[in-house]
């Protein structure tokens, strides 16, 4: 029975979990909320309250768990992508603690974490399956033949989902982050009542950069009209947007579930969590005979538990790293 430390700290959120013979012991996060003053993630604010943090955040994640270091038969960290002064941090701790105690290293890459939160609790999905991973930085279609033998089939080419609504949240005048902010204020609002395109790109590739132009210069022109449109007319707004979004999202979903003639899918990362995006993947799976899979809230945005079992699957296997290994800010699957 294998006990993992594993270690998040790819943007603004430090996290620590303890994961024992694939069941998670404790996920422990701290969220920084210096960065919505500035709108937006600060890089070196960010990488500096990672500092703080990581050691009580560790220790409180074993307590949780009711385990000591001594305990540890491995510890893993997040190595990309991200930011890389965050991930530097998280790396050089997790890095540290194996050199003192004599563990094996487990490095894990964020987006492929996020795919297998889906297998943390019941129901977990059978292979193939098809996972749509949203986030702040990445939109991404992935076939899952298994834990860890993954292909990226499909991804934006310019933003992110995730970016999307916080682009859209900004030109409204919302505050950061501004996704969960318009899924709030969407559930008022008519989804009907503003057209915006869907965009269509080849294959299963996505865009997102025209919506958001899209949306700016239909903003202005009508404030030429009615200085205070947006305010009057919030709700729909945001209910409109996100339908857009959400419309794209599942429109290459559908296209390579079809195609690849797969039934399990899913949804992950932090834009899983959207109200909208999830019941909209329900109907459809109800509409075209699929299962499909939402990870718990607490799992959908950036934490340690989606790492730790990344970790307990490349740990069952034997994929170490040595020490030295260097995180990156971009990388494909490995």
């Amino acid at each position: 029975m294998a006990t993992i430390l594993a270690i998040e700290s790819s943007c603004d959120d430090t996290s620590a979990a303890v994961i024992s013979d694939g069941q998670i012991l404790s996920n422990i996060i701290a969220t920084q909320t210096i960065h919505e003053i500035y709108g937006g993630v600060v890089p070196e604010m960010a990488s500096r309250a990672h500092i703080r943090h990581i050691v009580p955040i560790v220790s409180m994640a074993l307590q949780h768990a009711g385990k000591t270091m001594d305990d540890l038969q491995a510890v893993a960290f997040t190595q990309s992508p991200g930011l890389i002064g965050s991930l530097l941090v998280g790396s050089g701790f997790a890095q540290a603690l194996a050199q003192a105690k004599g563990l094996p290293l487990i490095a894990v890459h964020h987006m492929q974490a996020h795919v297998l939160a889906h297998f943390i609790e019941d129901p977990k999905p059978q292979f193939p399956f098809l996972c749509l991973t949203v986030s702040g930085g990445h939109t991404q279609l992935v076939l899952c033949k298994d834990h860890l033998e993954m292909q990226v089939i499909g991804e934006t080419i310019d933003d992110a989902a995730g970016e999307a609504f916080d682009k859209a949240a900004k030109m409204f005048g919302l505050p950061y982050p501004g996704g969960p902010v318009i899924d709030k204020l969407a559930a008022e609002g008519n989804p009907d009542r503003f057209s915006f395109p869907v965009t269509s790109m080849p294959e299963y590739q996505y865009s997102f950069s025209g919506l958001k132009t899209n949306i700016l210069y239909f903003i202005r022109k009508q404030q030429q009209e009615q200085p205070d449109f947006v305010q009057q007319n919030m709700a729909d707004l945001c209910a409109s947007v996100q339908q857009t979004i959400i419309k794209t999202l599942m429109l290459k979903l559908k296209k390579a579930a079809k195609d690849l003639g797969v039934t399990q899918i899913g949804i992950a990362g932090g834009v899983s969590a959207n109200k909208g995006l999830r019941a909209a993947l329900e109907t459809t799976g109800k509409e075209l005979g699929w299962t499909t899979y939402v990870p718990a809230f607490q799992y959908c945005t950036d934490n340690a538990a989606m790492v730790a079992i990344t970790a307990h699957y490349k740990f069952e296997k034997g994929l170490f790293v040595p020490l030295g290994t260097v995180p990156t800010a971009r990388a494909a699957f490995s």
